[in-house]
């Protein structure tokens, strides 16, 4: 035997053990960023992936606009023009920009605080609660490409940059940097991440309270519109006319404010009422134009996302009761249930959640008093003092409350929200403690007299800080070291085969079906065509991810077989651990969702029980008997896999 052949088995399975950490749409994504270094120039890549037939069977799509491929592109170019390849490899530099990113978000979050209490010492404190409760502020830990994991960190310094510009006590200079890079990070956030457009629409809405009680200036809200607009009209080009930009409730936000000021421009009227109309007309405007651009786009795009959205709403909050397997596969993912208790405990147990909620009512009340001094007609001040006691008048504070309100509102519906809402708890939360200004507010209310408030301020601000500090240090300090040390490795022996069979037995032109999170996988290890692919934005994927499921179902050979034979399969891969799948939530599995989807249900008692002429079919294939043989054969098969050839000619066996 050559010396050399066990050196290069070795070398390749070191490869696929690596590969395989990229779990589901991770995997697919760094799958893109290694064929952009693989490609003979950076020009021949993208235009490869504008014209990609080799992923999903049957179908030519332009994979950058799929799978927002902005970052990969990026990331590659990088690689190839910094001269990395002979310094370091191409998945260390993936991974290392990926983690520099959160440390611009982290440091964002600093400067937030930062720049809100006027003290450094909250922005370090908004870094260690962040990074203290790591599990509900970041996905990066056990899923690093994924696209919020890119966007986010822009979104954080949006949110520094827009907290420096709302700010009263800011130079022309400031404001014109604070302003291009609110600019620069809100494009960039719409262009890597295709639910951006939704989260800034909840910022919107924030910014909308503000502008509807005037209390930041117009002129502020006009320059925030036009970044809104800009970003909005240079991400719709450079993502291909993406038809979700034109029926997004940012637009319709932003064009409802836009005539809204018009008409109260024009109308002449007292303070109060026109305030009040102001604000009538921005809802009744937001409502009209929303309506109108969501009929332009469905009469115009092919594409329905923002459908398919509504009625995930409409079943979620129980307004519509029908409902099938991708709606209910989606009910039943993690991040769109309710938060566990746990989720509520942990930041308990780091104190931030105490002090996060004595934060945020004193604000709010603040906030309340402040929007009823200006709808009495009493002009805000611009120039406050420490002892004025009046945290609700400055803009920045009144923005950060509402946004934490509405994001918090959300994550209190949605899991997956938390990612959104427990960083600025962290940075709001630290600004609060460490900021005089809000103990003031509080001891104004109390009307101390044994003590100056304001030296008792400034004594909590400093004191209180230094003790959470403290205890956070001696209770998580050596915890959090351990586990920034410890080096997690993903080892699964049998799907390392199952990929290495097929990179050495499989044709070229084998196309691939099963769960589309192993079909990831699949796509980065071998490059071979799949039937679907492991993305929740794409209808037409949810569909076909239907299809390919039906091998968990209770459906006949015949069935299965003219399924697989519409999108082109060659083998279909049969996953121990779904046929077998065992869950707490009944209904969940995915098994149940098809049954229910096929109606091979009955209810007895409130029980559900799967019933069907045939056999659940990942268990009746495995018998090896007719007709089951006729259809397919097994050419591979260990613990956790099971492979079969689709027969391209039927053969009849009794």
């Amino acid at each position: 035997m050559n010396s050399a052949y066990p050196a290069f088995v070795f070398i390749l399975f070191q490869e696929l053990e690596r590969e395989i950490t990229f779990q589901g749409g991770s995997g697919l994504y760094y799958y893109y960023y290694k064929h952009m270094l693989t490609a003979p120039s950076f020009e021949r890549g993208i235009y490869e992936l504008m014209r990609d037939n080799r992923t999903v069977s049957g179908q030519t799509i332009n994979a950058v606009e799929r799978l927002s491929l902005y970052p990969e592109l990026i990331t590659s170019l990088l690689y190839r023009i910094t001269g990395s390849q002979d310094v370091i490899e191409p998945v260390y530099f993936y991974i290392g920009v990926v983690f520099g990113l959160q440390a611009v978000y982290v440091t964002a979050l600093f400067v937030s605080s930062w720049v809100m209490s006027g003290t450094c010492v909250a922005g370090i404190l908004a870094v260690a609660w962040y990074v203290i409760n790591r599990p509900d502020t970041t996905k990066v830990d056990y899923a690093i490409p994924l696209r919020d994991n890119w966007a986010l960190p822009y979104f954080s310094c949006q949110v520094a940059a827009l907290t420096g510009f709302l700010s009263n006590n800011i130079n022309s200079a400031s404001e014109m940097f604070c302003y291009l890079l609110m600019s620069a990070t809100t494009f960039t956030f719409i262009l890597v991440w295709e639910h951006s457009h939704y989260v800034l629409f909840i910022q919107g809405l924030a910014l909308f309270l503000l502008d509807s009680f005037d209390l930041v200036p117009s002129r502020k809200m006009a320059d925030i519109h036009k970044v809104y607009l800009s970003s909005l009209f240079l991400a719709y080009v450079l993502q291909f006319q993406n038809p979700a930009l034109l029926s997004s409730p940012l637009l319709s936000l932003l064009i409802s404010s836009v005539l809204a000021r018009y008409f109260q421009q024009n109308m002449k009227m007292g303070p109060l009422v026109a305030r009040l109309m102001k604000l009538f007309l921005h809802f009744y405007l937001c409502f009209t134009t929303g309506i109108t651009f969501s009929y332009v786009a469905k009469r115009l795009m092919p594409v329905r996302e923002s459908d398919f959205i509504l009625k995930f709403l409409e079943v979620k909050f129980g307004l519509n009761t029908t409902t099938d397997f991708v709606t209910n596969r989606l009910l039943c993912q993690e991040c769109f249930q309710t938060p566990s208790q746990d989720f509520f405990l942990r930041l308990t147990q780091a104190s931030v959640l105490p002090f996060y909620l004595l934060v945020l009512l004193i604000c709010l009340i603040s906030t309340l008093q402040t929007i009823y001094r200006r709808l009495s007609g009493e002009p805000m001040k611009t120039n406050l003092r420490l002892e004025d006691g009046r945290i609700g008048e400055q803009p920045e504070v009144i923005y950060h409350v509402f946004h934490t309100m509405l994001f918090g509102a959300l994550a209190m519906v949605f899991e997956g929200m938390k990612y959104l809402w427990t960083p600025y708890v962290c940075m709001f939360t630290a600004f609060g403690v460490c900021s005089p200004e809000l103990w003031v507010t509080l001891f104004r209310w109390l009307r101390l007299k044994s003590i100056h408030p304001v030296v008792l301020a400034l004594i909590l601000s400093t004191a209180v800080p230094t003790i959470i500090g403290f205890s956070l240090w001696r209770e998580y300090f050596p915890r959090v070291i351990a586990e920034l040390s410890e080096l997690q490795e993903f080892y699964d022996p049998d799907t390392v085969e199952l990929m290495n069979w097929i990179k050495t037995h499989a044709p070229m032109a084998a196309v691939f079906a099963g769960s589309p999170q192993l079909l990831g996988s699949v796509k980065l290890c071998s490059g071979w065509t799949v039937t679907s692919l492991p993305l929740y934005s794409d209808i037409d994927l949810l569909r076909r991810s239907e299809d390919t499921y039906q091998v968990y179902a209770m459906r006949s050979a015949e069935d299965v077989y003219k399924i697989l034979s519409l999108h082109k399969t060659s083998y279909v891969i049969i996953e121990e651990s779904l046929c077998n799948e065992l869950s707490h939530t009944k209904g969940c599995r995915i098994k149940d969702l098809l049954d229910i989807a096929n109606s091979h249900v009955v209810y007895d008692k409130g029980e559900m029980y799967s019933f069907s002429k045939h056999g659940r079919f990942c268990h009746e294939i495995k018998m090896n008997y007719s007709p089951y043989t006729n259809y397919f054969s097994r050419v591979f098969w260990n613990r956790s896999y099971h492979v079969y050839k689709v027969n391209s000619v039927i053969s009849f066996q009794y």
